[in-house]
């Protein structure tokens, strides 16, 4: 009893204290964010068709529907062509930046409206990568999917260093230099401007919207409940950063984050658990042969060649038959075995690869891959991180901002560190 108290106490503090899978949840914010934003980029000639007033499933179909199953549509609140591209730009613009990761607290529930909108407004449109991303849409709404690999990550960082500077310069002289002659010697606090301003926005539009009726029930109440906890969250760290609320509110969003990561993870395995067990009650997947029939369909053939030759060979339709189901109906298993489950994840994630170039489905395939991306080891993320980020530097290094003229002094520079900086570069004094 004593040792199982002190496994659960452990288990608790550690979800309360710190923001679990960090790099997990940046890969999903990213992946899901790309792939609507590239499906949408995509579509753009097709978007009336589609989501828009040219749509077979029309705007009176579409609201006798939401009427019945009170689905969130933003849509349904006019069905005029400007008040559609506005939507659409919306969840293009929203797409962008939370795959930035700008203001990823707003800009994930602004993704996850323009998300429920469309697809909301035509059920009928899309396949089963639609529904993954509609559902992993609303659970990052509830995650803290900014903390790496994001534009809010590198401004809390500059936040931070300006205020280490800030520290050592504001400390007594003692004889020796605390700071660099460049550093400011006054002390300034960052100050978010963009911040207040975008929700005092957002406020507005979403009190406009509650007094023309188009929201009720659960729907407002989760909108306001939003919009609230945002400015909670802004003033107590404002006014009392390392106040007792400021904790409680921390580790209330701590815990609402690692909630949320694990109904991400619960997701995923469910999908391919059910996909699994369907399969396995099919015949055609009994037999070996569910895989030859799509390869012979020519909305699934974009590339004929390729799939006529892939059907003429029964041995490999029948081990990717059977390869398929036992992936899938094997992976939540593997979850406990870290070296299983990283197997199985690369196979299923190689299969969506093929899915995406063999039948002709990108963005289910993306979908797919970035849902399997929960799962990814930190070591393996961090890595592909620091390749990223080399390539990267490598990248800017080519194309330099601008060039040293040797001897050539800025206004106010003195002499001497001017031979100082000569010399650090092999240049002489």
């Amino acid at each position: 009893m004593n040792r199982f108290g002190s496994l659960l106490g452990r288990g608790i503090e550690r979800v309360s204290a710190s923001a679990l899978g960090p790099y997990q949840t940046a890969v999903v914010r990213i992946g899901f964010a790309a792939t609507w934003l590239l499906f949408l980029l995509r579509e753009l000639p097709h978007r009336h068709e589609l989501y828009g007033p040219d749509s077979p499933w029309n705007w009176d179909m579409a609201q006798q529907l939401i009427a019945e199953n009170h689905a969130f549509t933003a849509l349904m609140w006019s069905d005029g062509r400007i008040w559609f591209e506005v939507i659409y730009a919306l969840a293009v613009l929203s797409s962008a930046l939370l795959m930035l990761g700008w203001r990823t607290r707003t800009m994930s529930v602004l993704f996850m409206i323009g998300v429920l909108s469309l697809q909301n407004r035509s059920i009928f449109m899309g396949d089963g990568g639609d529904n993954v991303i509609h559902l992993m849409a609303t659970y990052l709404v509830f995650t803290r999917c900014g903390q790496v690999w994001s534009l809010d990550a590198r401004r809390a960082a500059r936040a931070r260093k300006a205020s280490v500077r800030q520290e050592a310069a504001a400390e007594p002289f003692d004889g020796e230099e605390p700071f660099d002659g460049d550093e400011p010697l006054e002390r300034a606090e960052p100050v978010d401007r963009v911040g207040p301003v975008l929700w005092w926005v957002l406020g507005l539009g979403l009190s406009v919207v509650t007094f023309m009726g188009e929201l009720s029930g659960g729907w407002l109440l989760v909108f306001w409940g939003l919009w609230l906890t945002h400015g909670l969250w802004w003033v107590v760290g404002r006014r009392a950063p390392d106040g007792e609320a400021r904790k409680l509110l921390d580790v209330i969003v701590k815990i609402a984050h690692n909630a949320a990561l694990l109904v991400i993870m619960v997701e995923a395995c469910l999908i391919y658990a059910t996909a699994g067990w369907y399969k396995i009650q099919g015949s055609r997947w009994q037999d070996g042969t569910a895989i030859y029939y799509p390869l012979r369909l020519e909305y699934f053939s974009p590339w004929p060649a390729l799939s006529d030759l892939l059907a003429s060979h029964g041995l490999m339709v029948m081990l990717v038959t059977y390869g398929t189901v036992a992936v899938q109906v094997a992976f939540p298993f593997t979850l406990f075995n870290r070296r299983v489950k990283n197997v199985l994840l690369a196979a299923m994630i190689f299969e969506h690869a093929v899915i995406a170039v063999v039948l002709g489905l990108p963005f289910f395939s993306l979908a797919m891959i970035a849902a399997d991306a929960v799962f990814l080891p930190t070591s393996f993320l961090r890595r592909v991180g620091g390749w990223v980020a080399r390539a990267r530097g490598g990248l800017v290094a080519r194309f330099p901002r601008g060039r040293t003229v040797p001897g050539q002094r800025a206004q106010g520079d003195e002499p001497a560190r001017e031979s100082a900086d000569h010399a650090r570069v092999g240049f002489p004094s």
